[in-house]
């Protein structure tokens, strides 16, 4: 009987936690309805987008291109917009998100505020989708995975320059971030006076790191946290300090990342245990449930000897004792014979598992170093298209390292600046997607500057030249697994530093490809 009432617990307690994950579910996410949008190619198509009911007097007007080699290009600009902070605790800025027919939704960029009260703004971005819809949303900081409830803006039907009927998907499904940090005693408030002088990215930054603690970094990411929390303090310390506004955004974007990455981690080790510690569980109930079929066995195996030695005495008394105990003898015999036998079968098994073990192995090599060759011939071939195509970036050259792609010094808006000129993310974009085109390269960004300066100075400038390229291409999608960025001062020169000429020679911002086979 207990083998019995312990199987019926077990199945009400998985019946229990099948449950109890479905409202968990149902506390972290949401489904939305929105109409998505078919761009044809190569033909303007204006798009209103109009206020939720909280804020109906918000507007918004996009200018939307799809073309064959950047993908779909996107102006927009908003008007109206309330300061975050209204919407309640946690809220610092607005994301602009794209939504495609099967839900995913994708961050395409911040939308940055104007002003202090109701403002507005533009942001003009690339996406390669072809199929999507648009919305606002306010959300903690700039990096953010999903939207958040608190939706601004979404897009109406479509309209043409040329009157023609633009194709819609009017029922696209999205889930949304309902996460319990909006409602958290934990969750940093706002002040109107901090919105008005403090920067943006500072603010986004206090949010950043507010969640990865609420994510459970302390525990699971502490690293990353001190790191955002580090970073955040210089931030801080800076604006304090009356340090430039650009200066501070930087720290404070890398402090934004850093606390992003914290969150994520936490999140993904948090997860983890919890399936180990279910795992645990069942591997404890199917245990306690074999360790009771055992001893039923057992029990079982008893009662058979128990009649078997019955038997066999009531037959011993009938035979005859010498007959019994040829029959015996006769039997040990045989028993010899089959162990002997099952010992030669058992050993001949093995041999012949090793050997196809073996065999196995060695086909398993041969078809490893005949992929490894096929790609590599796969990536000479593409060779010479790819510097091609890399030539449109910068100068272009081949060593024993691999492909190498100097940069123009007009990517950055000074010679001693690690901020991106005007308008480059569209010449970002573009490399992003010939880099993503081959990815059997790793990508080694190594930045290089003149002698004019102390070498903690020059250091640090080229490692957040590098730094920040490497964040730009992680957000156009290049993983962060494939590049590793270095920043090396004055300390490799091409050029003597003794003319303007040599100085901006030796100003450059190298990426190296580097063969990942």
């Amino acid at each position: 009987m207990p083998r019995y009432v312990s199987i019926t617990s077990i199945l009400l307690l998985i019946i229990a936690f099948l449950i109890f994950d479905q409202n968990v579910s149902a506390q972290v996410d949401f489904s939305r309805r929105t109409t998505a949008v078919t761009y044809p190619l190569d033909e303007p198509v204006t798009l209103q987008f109009r206020g939720t009911t909280r804020f109906p007097k918000m507007k918004g007007e996009a200018k939307i291109k799809r073309t064959s080699r950047n993908g779909t290009e996107i102006d927009l600009s908003v008007s109206k917009m309330p300061r975050p902070f209204e919407l309640g605790a946690g809220y610092a800025t607005y994301v602009l998100w794209a939504i495609s027919p099967d839900g995913q939704a994708d961050n395409l960029g911040e939308i940055k505020r104007r002003g202090f009260f109701e403002f507005d703004s533009k942001i003009s971005v690339t996406t390669p989708l072809q199929t999507f819809a648009l919305m606002i949303t306010a959300e903690p900081h700039f990096l953010v995975r999903r939207p958040s409830q608190e939706i601004m803006l979404e897009n109406l039907n479509p309209v043409a320059r040329s009157g023609r009927t633009i194709a819609t998907v009017p029922a696209v499904q999205y889930f949304g971030n309902s996460s319990d940090y909006f409602r958290d005693s934990r969750t940093p408030e706002i002040a109107e006076i901090d919105y008005s002088k403090m920067p943006s990215t500072l603010l986004q930054a206090k949010q950043a790191v507010a969640l990865a603690r609420f994510a459970g970094a302390d525990r699971d990411a502490a690293e990353d946290l001190v790191e955002a929390e580090t970073l955040l303090k210089s931030a801080e310390d800076a604006w304090s300090a009356g340090r430039k506004e650009d200066e501070v955004d930087i720290t404070a974007r890398r402090a934004i990342s850093t606390a992003a990455r914290a969150e994520s981690n936490a999140m993904a080790r948090a997860e983890a245990r919890e399936k180990r510690d279910q795992q645990t569980r069942a591997d404890a109930e199917v245990r306690q449930i074999e360790d009771q079929l055992t001893a039923a066995r057992r029990e079982i195996d008893e009662l058979k000897n128990r009649i078997s030695e019955e038997t066999r005495y009531r037959e011993l008394s009938e035979r005859d004792a010498n007959t019994y105990s040829e029959q015996i003898r006769e039997l040990r015999a045989e028993n010899g014979r089959l162990r002997e036998e099952l010992g030669r079968t058992q050993l001949e098994a093995s041999n012949v598992k090793a050997k196809l073990t073996v065999i196995e192995n060695e086909k398993r090599a041969e078809e490893d170093a005949r992929l490894r060759e096929d790609k590599l011939k796969t990536m000479q071939a593409n060779e010479a298209s790819l510097l091609r195509e890399l030539r449109k970036f910068g100068a272009v050259a081949k060593n024993e390292r691999g492909i190498v792609v100097t940069l123009p010094e007009n990517f950055w808006s000074a010679p001693r600046a690690a901020i991106f000129a005007p308008n480059i993310d569209t010449r970002l974009s573009s490399l992003s997607e010939i880099l993503n085109a081959n990815p059997d390269y790793k990508i080694e960004i190594e930045s290089h500057t003149d002698n004019a300066g102390t070498p903690e100075e020059l250091e640090q400038l080229t490692r957040q030249r590098s730094q920040i390229l490497a964040e730009r291409l992680g957000v156009f999608g290049i993983p962060n697994g494939r590049i590793e960025a270095r920043g090396l001062g004055a300390t490799i020169p091409v050029a003597p530093n003794n003319t303007n000429a040599n100085r901006a020679r030796n100003r450059r911002v190298q990426m190296i490809l580097v063969p990942a086979i």
